[in-house]
C-alpha cells in the first residue's frame, strides 16, 4: 500500500461498485465545495487494472474523484493497494454503508476548532458548502447546557427560535429548567416547554431614550442578537426592570413645561385626564404634554388640551343665580338645513348674480380663508385640496404652461372656484362667518328658498312658530302642531325666509373674527416657546386636522 499522484481524470470506475444510483445532487453540490475550498481530505482507494493493463480501478472513492473532476483538478493523491479477491464487492458494501453524518453537535465542535486555527464564519460556511446563519446557529451551541448538547447529539434538535432562548439564557437557568423537562429514556424532549421555561422579554438598546452613561448606572448590559439585519442596531438586554427604570429616568430629565407622566391604559395609549382631548395639529402654550411608555419599553408623548373651566350650574362667576337655560328657537336639524338653504343660495348668486371686478378678486382672498380650506403648499402646511379647482385652474394656461385668457374665461373661472370653496354647511366643509359675509356682499338672501315648510317649521320652538305667525294673517293656535298646519298652509302663497338664515354676519361675531385675524406688526410669528412637537409616528387624524384650520373662519 502506497500513496501516489494522478490526474483523476485517467482513473477508471469500479463494475462491481455497490452504488449504482444516482447520488443526492446536494449532497455532491457540498462535496464539491468543499473540494474547491480544501481539496480531498481523505485520498480515495485505487487498485492496479487486472490483465496487464497499466491504469488503475477505482475501489472506494467514485463520488470524490467526479467532484475533484468538477473541481478542476489537475492531479490529486490515491491510496494503491491490491485488488480483492471478489472485485473490492465487500469494500464497496462496507464503504457506503458503515458511514454516517456528524450530528448538529459534532458539527459544532467541528466548526469550533476551525474558528480557532482563524478560520471565519464566511470562509466556513463556503467550504462546507452551508449558509452563515447556519453557522452562526450551530455556535449558539457553545452556551448550552452539557446535558442539553448530550440529548442534542441524538438528533433531538430544538428549532432556531428555540435554541436561541435556550442558548440566551444563563447556565444556571439552563440547569433549573433542564430538571424538569428532562425527557425520559427513548423519548424525544418538548424544547417548546423548555424555551417557555427560559424565555424572557427582550428590551432593545435601539428603543432606548437613555444614554450609555444611565444604562450604566442602571447596571445594563446590551447582548447582541447574532441572527438580526447587519444594517440594524441589534443589541438588547433582559432585565426588564432596569430598562423601564432608566427610561422612566430619562423621562422625569426631559419632562417638558406642562409636561406629565402618564400610565398606559388598556389600549396601549396613554391614560390622559378626564374630558382632556388629544391635540393632533400645532400645540399651544396652554397645552400640556403627556409622556409614557408603551407595552415595548418606547418613549412616546402625546398633547392634550384640558377643558375650560365651567362655573357650577346655576351659579354665575360672582355666585349669583343664573336662568334655566332656554331651548333654542331653531334646533339642530334647522341649522342644518339653515346651512343647506345658505350654501344653494349662495352659489346660485356667485353664479348669476352681478359681481364687479374688485369685488370678485376680494371675494377670492377671503374665501382661502375659510376654515373648509386646506392647501398643500412649500412651507410645509399639509391638507388637501379639491381636484375640481385644479380644473377651473386648467382653463387659465395654455398649452405651454403660460397664463392666457379673455376677461370672460377669467371671471367663470374665478365663480367657479369660489362655489367650490365657499360652503356654510354645518359640516367639515363650513367656511365659517367668511362665507356669509360674502352672501350678504352678493345679495344671496333674495336667492334663499321659501322656508314655510312642514320640514322646515318642524324645527321651530312654539316661541320661534308665533314670532312666525306676527307678520301674517295666522293666529297661534292652543296646539303647536295646529300652528304650523297653518303657517305651512299660508306659505304656499308666500315666501318666508326665518331671520337666523340671512346672510349678514352678527356684529359681535364679526367683530371678534376681525380682531383676532387683523395682522399685528410687531407680532412675534415666529415664537414656539412653550410648543412641543409632534408625536413621532402618530397617523393624522383628517378631522383632528381641520380642527386647526377652525380659527382662521369663527
Amino acid at each position: 500500500m502506497h500513496i501516489i499522484k494522478i490526474d483523476p481524470r485517467a482513473l477508471k470506475d469500479n463494475p462491481d461498485d455497490a452504488r449504482r444510483s444516482k447520488s443526492n445532487p446536494q449532497s455532491d453540490s457540498l462535496m464539491l465545495a468543499t473540494i474547491k475550498a480544501v481539496g480531498i481530505i481523505q485520498p480515495p482507494v485505487v487498485s492496479p487494472e487486472a490483465d496487464g493493463g497499466n491504469g488503475f480501478i477505482i475501489q472506494a472513492g467514485h463520488r470524490r474523484t467526479r467532484q475533484a473532476i468538477a473541481a478542476e483538478l489537475g492531479e490529486i493523491e490515491v491510496i494503491v493497494t491490491d485488488a480483492a479477491d471478489d472485485g473490492g464487492a465487500m469494500r464497496s458494501m462496507v464503504e457506503n454503508i458503515a458511514r454516517e453524518p456528524l450530528n448538529p453537535v459534532d458539527q459544532w465542535r467541528g466548526i469550533e476548532r476551525l474558528v480557532a486555527l482563524d478560520w471565519t464564519e464566511e470562509g466556513i460556511a463556503a467550504a462546507l458548502s452551508l449558509s452563515v446563519r447556519q453557522i452562526r446557529k450551530l455556535r449558539l451551541l457553545a452556551n448550552v447546557l452539557p446535558a442539553m448538547l448530550d440529548q442534542m447529539s441524538k438528533g433531538d434538535m430544538p428549532d432556531e427560535r428555540q435554541l436561541r432562548i435556550i442558548a440566551a439564557a444563563s447556565i444556571a437557568e439552563q440547569k433549573e429548567v433542564w430538571k424538569a423537562h428532562k425527557p425520559k429514556k427513548n423519548e424525544t424532549t418538548a424544547w417548546w416547554s423548555v424555551a417557555q421555561g427560559l424565555s424572557k422579554t427582550r428590551m432593545y438598546a435601539r428603543d432606548a431614550s437613555f444614554d450609555d452613561e444611565l444604562a450604566q448606572a442602571y447596571g445594563i448590559a446590551w447582548v447582541e442578537d447574532l441572527f438580526a439585519p447587519a444594517d440594524e442596531d441589534s443589541r438588547y438586554t433582559t432585565d426588564a426592570e432596569a430598562f423601564l427604570g432608566a427610561q422612566q429616568e430619562w423621562m422625569t430629565n426631559n419632562l417638558p413645561k406642562n409636561g406629565t407622566i402618564t400610565e398606559l391604559n388598556g389600549w396601549n395609549g396613554p391614560e390622559l385626564p378626564k374630558k382632556a382631548e388629544r391635540v393632533y395639529g400645532k400645540p399651544t402654550k396652554s397645552d400640556h404634554t403627556a409622556m409614557y411608555l408603551d407595552r415595548d419599553g418606547k418613549v412616546q408623548s402625546v398633547v392634550y388640551r384640558l377643558p375650560e373651566a365651567k362655573t357650577a350650574k346655576g351659579k354665575t362667576e360672582d355666585g349669583g343665580a343664573t336662568l334655566p337655560a332656554k331651548r333654542p328657537d331653531v334646533t339642530q336639524k334647522g341649522q342644518d338645513m339653515i346651512g343647506d338653504f345658505r350654501t344653494d343660495a349662495l352659489h346660485e348668486a356667485l353664479q348669476r348674480a352681478p359681481i364687479e371686478d374688485d369685488t370678485l378678486m376680494a371675494l377670492l382672498v377671503i374665501a382661502f380663508a375659510g376654515q373648509n380650506v386646506r392647501v398643500d403648499t412649500g412651507s410645509g402646511n399639509t391638507g388637501s385640496f379639491r381636484s375640481q379647482i385644479a380644473s377651473h385652474a386648467a382653463t387659465l394656461v395654455d398649452e405651454t404652461g403660460n397664463l392666457a385668457f379673455d376677461p370672460e374665461t377669467l371671471r367663470v373661472a374665478a365663480r367657479s372656484v369660489l362655489i367650490e370653496v365657499l360652503s356654510c354647511r354645518r359640516n367639515m366643509s363650513n367656511s365659517g362667518i367668511v362665507s356669509r359675509i360674502a352672501g350678504a356682499e352678493l345679495g344671496a338672501d333674495s336667492f334663499l328658498p321659501n322656508m314655510g315648510t312642514e320640514d322646515f317649521l318642524v324645527c321651530l320652538s312654539r316661541q320661534a312658530l308665533e314670532a312666525a305667525c306676527a307678520d301674517t294673517s295666522v293666529l297661534p293656535r292652543n296646539k303647536v302642531r295646529d300652528t304650523r298646519a297653518e303657517l305651512v298652509e299660508h306659505f304656499q302663497e308666500e315666501r318666508f325666509v326665518h331671520g337666523s338664515a340671512l346672510f349678514a354676519p352678527d356684529a359681535n361675531e364679526l367683530a371678534d373674527w376681525k380682531a383676532r385675524n387683523e395682522i399685528v406688526e410687531d407680532e412675534n410669528v415666529g415664537d414656539t416657546e412653550g410648543s412641543v412637537d409632534e408625536p413621532e409616528g402618530g397617523d393624522t387624524d383628517p378631522k383632528a386636522v381641520s380642527e386647526g384650520f377652525r380659527e382662521a373662519a369663527e
